[in-house]
């Protein structure tokens, strides 16, 4: 967890930018008398992040265009109780223990007015990754743009030597992507592997999800979710499997990690109907159905679209307040995002509720 003194220290040599963050970041909301005489923020974010989730979300940018804005971040301190801290009108948060998802509970509880993103609850739905697709099972979105699936899978809990005949009972078709069946926050919890026989099954180590390998053209679409907000972006992906590979690939290949913003392929020449982009009512039916039912603001979805088919789509993942830094024009969508909510809640006090 970082601490004030831990952002100062790297913001230290970064000249006038690094300053300003370092101030818009480690002031506090002004109290008492001698705070009264100036303009206090408009609305005082608390961030209980990592140090990594700090560095690539708190960017200079971001900070100082919400500073204009009367968006005030400020560091939470893990290590003393919340209670003691703030006042906060929001609460950013990624941290995955049990211990501070209890302490956030708790706070909420006594301070309902704080607006908490997201609820440690709705959170844990996506910790797991039997429960993560459900939702989108449920989904009715047939003929509305195209068709939204998840892949078939199968969860293993424990006893690898089983996986084959699992697999086979199961009649799922290799090759299988297996992903950790706990996302732990780690970069464990995105290993993956491509396995492409059945014989080699045995090799993975629970507890883990068995999903098949859907060919896509090698493009994936990174969908993110900040309030209502929808944005879109290509990510390149894991090359197709045809049947030579299947013929001539034996064992468990450990994969590369994909869809990271060095791997854009917005402007990579592209045959059209790999790069086409679902469309855009799609996708914002797709938003509102998941804010709902998962009760999130901040996400992303991984899609990806059949090869060979124009309109049939695979959602294979979705993550709890991913790297919005790697999305283009995240200050802005970001900041008016955070003052949506400073006038969602002045209305409900100019209504009295």
């Amino acid at each position: 967890m970082r601490l004030h003194a831990d952002v100062l220290d790297e913001m230290e040599g970064e000249g006038e930018e690094g300053a300003l963050m370092a101030s818009a970041v480690l002031s506090p909301p002004l109290m008492g008398a001698a705070g009264a005489a100036a303009t206090p923020p408009r609305l005082v974010v608390g961030y209980a992040l990592t140090k990594k989730k700090v560095k690539s979300f708190l960017q200079p940018k971001l900070v100082l265009l919400a500073r204009k804005n009367g968006i005030s971040f400020v560091s939470i301190d893990v290590s003393l109780p919340l209670s003691e801290q703030g006042p906060f009108d929001v609460i950013l948060h990624k941290i995955t223990s049990k211990e501070w998802q209890q302490v956030l509970e708790d706070y909420h509880e006594e301070h309902p007015e704080v607006t908490v993103l997201d609820p440690p609850s709705a959170i844990e739905h996506l910790n797991n990754r039997q429960s993560m697709l459900e939702e989108v099972a449920d989904l009715n979105l047939s003929n509305f743009y195209g068709e939204v699936c998840t892949p078939r899978q199968l969860v293993i809990t424990k006893d690898p030597s089983s996986i084959p005949t699992a697999v086979a009972m199961a009649g799922l078709t290799l090759p299988l992507v297996s992903k950790p069946l706990v996302v732990d926050g780690t970069s464990k919890g995105h290993e993956l592997y491509l396995a492409y026989d059945e014989a080699s099954l045995s090799m993975l180590h629970p507890p883990l999800v068995l999903q098949e390998f859907i060919n896509h053209g090698g493009i994936l679409f990174k969908v993110y979710i900040i309030g209502e907000t929808v944005q879109v972006v290509r990510r390149f992906s894991l090359p197709d499997v045809n049947a030579y590979d299947l013929l001539n690939s034996v064992g468990i290949y450990r994969l590369p990690r994909v869809s990271c913003a060095a791997a854009t392929a917005d402007d990579a020449e592209l045959d059209p109907l790999i790069a086409e982009l679902p469309p855009k009512p799609l996708l914002e039916k797709l938003g509102r159905e998941l804010r709902s039912r998962l009760g999130l603001r901040l996400f992303n979805i991984d899609i990806i679209r059949e090869f060979g088919s124009k309109d049939r789509y695979y959602i294979i993942d979705i993550n709890y307040f991913p790297g919005f830094g790697k999305m283009p024009g995240y200050e802005r969508v970001f900041t008016d995002f955070l003052l949506s909510l400073a006038q969602s809640k002045y209305k409900k006090y100019l209504s009295g509720t």
